[in-house]
């Protein structure tokens, strides 16, 4: 291992998370208004002793009520989740909810019926909130990416970088080296030199994931370095590489372009010191 790979090991950051990132209640409220209406109306069942004929009288009422079932043991409906039942058949969730018999099977099975007569939740639509917060925890590896992407911008916005974000490589039709495959590069940067297509991404955690992006990103540099007007970038940060930092390493030594947050002020003096134009 080399003493400057060592160097850049030793500057990844813990975390780049901001208290914004943990939960987006936006997403989350957006979520509930849509079913609120039918999460009210199943307060109903709530108490209720006898729950086949709350069932019965709130299924004649509306049948439309109980298409929100699902998300009242943290499933949702666009996975079309599907279970083993009776003899070994495999069924979607929602054949249960289109008939009172059915209806009464999924809630008393699903341990939903115990919470009801209990009054275990006095009101679903504050119960599928909670619901709501502990499934948003499955985006936080996203916004862990969108809070690089914020970091990088607010680096090149202090430093008066003119960038632009989201560019497809479809905009360079001229480096057909990447094939017909579309790319979509996080920023671009263009100089009076080169135009730099830049990556950026930020690892807390290992996995598979860390190997096949050092490899895909060591793959797409020479295509785009061969040619001269151009230049690939790769910024990356996340202690999540310490279990990938082979695979790291030898893109370390193909990319002649790749920063951390704490070295990226290097690339920043490089693209000012060429003259950035705007695209």
């Amino acid at each position: 291992m080399s003493e400057q790979f060592k160097i850049f090991l030793s500057q990844l950051s813990e975390t780049n998370a901001t208290l914004d990132c943990f939960t987006d209640f936006g997403k989350i409220i957006t979520n509930i208004n849509k079913i609120s209406i039918k999460l009210n109306q199943l307060n109903y069942l709530i108490g209720k002793d006898d729950l086949g004929k709350a069932i019965e009288e709130l299924y004649q009422e509306n049948p439309k009520v109980f298409e929100v079932l699902d998300i009242l043991i943290a499933v949702r409906k666009k996975d079309n989740k599907k279970i083993i039942y009776g003899s070994g058949d495999i069924i979607l969730l929602d054949t249960f909810f289109h008939s009172p018999t059915t209806i009464l099977e999924y809630i008393v099975e699903t341990g939903l019926g115990d919470v009801f007569k209990n009054k275990n939740v006095t009101n679903l639509v504050d119960y599928v909130f909670g619901i709501e917060v502990g499934l948003d925890t499955n985006a936080r590896k996203n916004r862990g990416g969108d809070n690089m992407s914020k970091a990088v911008s607010l680096i090149f916005d202090n430093a008066k970088v003119f960038y632009k974000k989201e560019v497809s490589n479809t905009v360079y039709p001229e480096i057909i080296s990447l094939g017909a495959d579309v790319k979509r590069f996080d920023f671009v940067i263009k100089t009076r030199v080169k135009t730099y297509l830049i990556e950026t991404n930020f690892y807390n955690g290992g996995g598979s994931k860390l190997n096949e992006t050092a490899r895909s990103y060591s793959d797409v540099a020479p295509k785009i370095n061969q040619y001269e007007k151009y230049e690939f970038v790769w910024i990356t940060d996340g202690q999540g590489w310490y279990s990938a930092k082979n695979k790291l390493e030898e893109a370390f030594n193909i990319i002649p372009h790749l920063y951390n947050l704490t070295t990226l002020n290097l690339f920043v003096e490089k693209v000012k010191a060429e003259g950035i134009i705007s695209l």
